[in-house]
């Protein structure tokens, strides 16, 4: 008799924005129940799942009251109340990754604690409890100063080069990064089911916005060397035996001018680095994520010779209900392709959506990068 699998397994998601979205889109192929839980009411999530909970997910009491009566509890955003997660794993609630993995994460203080204790390269750095301590490492410059919590979107970092910039410094507990002298940043969307069996997807090269520190687009693969795609990938595989925890994770490395590959963050999720597998792979990040979340064999990550990524972000000088300029002409390409996020309100650099595309070479994908940057744009209409 062949093996049966109970598919009709109620997932909890904390977090209810574009990634909960892309996931549920996947989702809706199975046979599954997805319940999410966000703090607003118009979270892009909001509509799409019968069973959508408005709440915060940082709270102990809302987490845990979510998640007691589902078969697995997973995130879209890491900034949620781990507490909760710890005692929901002790009442035999599935949670992936794990609550410690989380935990780990979530705080980037402890996150490359752990890079220093499993002697994963990565920068130097150093622990501070508030502003004022900057002054006991100027030796240190230059650095970036991180929030060890609730940053996210090139939020919460700012680049410390002199004493100079020092007034403009976060007074929050910190972790200190020393600069690096960056060739490229580079990143790898890594699978990790409940058995053990991993798969990664190729390496991709992030280009990042000047002004709102955030990914403008990315190339898949990587422009490196196979040398270097090679290391990227044993370091960002070691990163996650490393975390003892199912799920799926975005491996963000710096490759440096002398060579060098260090790690720079990891996300325990779907990440945006990862957005073009929904198009360019056998099987996009959101649908690895349910398959570890159900317990189902991972997903090829073959994928297509050339691909990109373009973040749509809101224009400058834009803020209120959102409009499309450009769709049209979008629309109209051939292996390009659309997701709006489902915002109603617009900013100057807020996520609203982004563009895929794919190709048969790197220059084919260029053109067509070009194209959607000088075509496409998020304002109020």
């Amino acid at each position: 008799m062949k093996n049966s699998f109970p598919l009709a397994t109620s997932i909890g998601i904390l977090g209810g924005g574009q990634l909960g979205r892309m996931f549920i889109e996947n989702a809706l192929r199975y046979d599954v129940e997805i319940h999410i839980l966000d703090p607003s009411a118009n979270a892009p999530c909001a509509h799409l799942t019968a069973h959508f909970t408005q709440g915060d997910f940082k709270d102990f009491e809302t987490v845990y009251q979510f998640g007691k009566n589902l078969d697995v509890i997973t995130i879209e955003i890491e900034h949620v109340n781990t507490e909760a997660l710890y005692k929901l794993e002790e009442e035999g609630v599935k949670v992936i990754p794990t609550a410690k993995t989380i935990e780990t994460i979530k705080d980037k203080g402890l996150q490359k604690q752990f890079y220093a204790d499993y002697e994963i390269r990565s920068s130097l750095f150093q622990i501070i409890e508030n502003k004022a301590a900057l002054q006991n490492h100027t030796s240190f410059l230059p650095f970036f100063q991180k929030a060890r919590k609730d940053g996210y979107d090139g939020k919460g970092v700012v680049a410390i080069n002199s004493v100079d910039d020092f007034d403009k410094a976060f007074d929050v507990p910190s972790v200190l990064e020393k600069s690096v002298d960056i060739e490229k940043e580079i990143s790898v969307i890594v699978a990790k089911d409940q058995f053990g069996n991993i798969e990664l997807y190729p390496v991709v090269e992030l280009v990042f916005d000047p002004v709102y520190n955030l990914v403008d687009y990315l190339i898949a693969p990587a422009q490196i060397t196979e040398q270097q795609a090679t290391k990227a990938c044993r370091l960002a595989k070691r990163v996650c035996e490393g975390f003892h925890s199912p799920g799926l994770f975005a491996v963000e490395l710096f490759l440096s001018k002398e060579g060098e590959i260090l790690v720079n963050e990891t996300a325990p999720r779907a990440h945006n680095s990862g957005h073009h597998t929904i198009e360019a792979s056998i099987s996009s990040q959101f649908d690895q994520h349910l398959r570890i979340l159900l317990g189902l064999p991972l997903g090829s990550t073959k994928s297509y010779p050339a691909a990109a990524m373009i973040n749509l972000v809101g224009s400058e000088g834009h803020i209120g209900k959102v409009s499309y300029e450009g769709v049209n002409e979008i629309s109209a390409q051939e292996n390009v392709y659309l997701h709006l996020y489902g915002k109603e309100i617009t900013k100057p650099g807020r996520k609203m959506g982004h563009v895929s595309v794919i190709g048969s070479n790197f220059d084919e994908v260029l053109e067509k990068i070009d194209f959607v940057k000088k075509n496409l744009r998020a304002i109020t209409g």
